[in-house]
């Protein structure tokens, strides 16, 4: 596998924001994934970050091992599983652009419906963000969109900004989440030829970015204040769904 030089310094960009991410925010884990989609075909990128959330998962566990909201995960888990068979049909079938541009398309739709939820909820006069509808909607979604693209951060976002977590709570759920599922899709990955000896050895060679990444989010997130570190979520998932878009 070779990257030219302009290839190799967005592949780092990507390392640094995989693990920024994990432990940082959140929301610049979608920019990760539509830079590596920028350098692969879609659905290679898909394998060749596998390995490189896993890492930055690991950390984020190490850490925020105990700042978990469990209740929080458990509703989902019958849906998430459901959501990663749906996902592994459809990537048997999916081009790379059509990938990219679904991905895109849905992930803007909800962080819409998030933004507007409060005034849709009052128009209705019915709370539906905490119904098991919207849990059972949320968990397909994340099972789904994580399997075909590794974008679930952006979806698991809008769920968890609405169960009202703080920083540390946000993170640490989060991050025993992906450590899950990336595990889960790592045998779905391989049957497909999406998980190779490139991508391992790929991941390899980025792991001090990674974990250089990570570091500078543990750092950076004590001093974020709670409402500022929502805005940059939502903002950064924005721009890395209208990234997708244009991939």
């Amino acid at each position: 596998m070779e990257l030219n030089w302009t290839q190799l310094i967005l592949a780092l960009l990507a390392a640094v924001m995989t693990g920024f991410s994990k432990t940082g925010v959140p929301g610049a884990g979608i920019f990760g994934v539509a830079v590596m989609a920028s350098i692969f075909p879609a659905k290679q990128s898909v394998g060749m970050l596998l390995p490189m959330l896993i890492t930055a998962d690991i950390v984020a566990v190490s850490y925020y091992r105990k700042a978990v909201v469990w209740k929080h995960l458990i509703v989902l888990i019958p849906w998430v599983l459901g959501g990663i068979v749906l996902g592994f049909f459809v990537m048997e079938h999916i081009g790379d652009g059509s990938l990219s541009v679904m991905l895109g398309v849905l992930i803007l739709s909800l962080l819409a419906l998030h933004l507007g939820k409060d005034r849709l909820e009052r128009k209705l006069n019915f709370p539906f963000t905490q119904t098991v509808y919207f849990q059972a909607s949320m968990g397909v979604l994340a099972g789904f969109t994580t399997m075909v693209g590794n974008v679930a951060g952006a979806i698991m976002t809008l769920y968890l900004l609405s169960r009202g977590l703080q920083k540390k709570e946000f993170i640490g759920t989060g991050a025993w989440f992906f450590l899950a599922v990336n595990l889960i899709k790592v045998p779905f990955n391989a049957y497909l030829g999406l998980i190779t000896a490139d991508t391992l050895v790929f991941a390899a060679w980025m792991a001090v970015p990674i974990l250089l990444g990570a570091w500078a989010g543990i750092r950076i997130v004590p001093k974020i204040p709670q409402a500022a570190f929502q805005a940059a979520i939502l903002i950064l998932t924005a721009l890395g769904a209208v990234r997708l878009l244009f991939v």
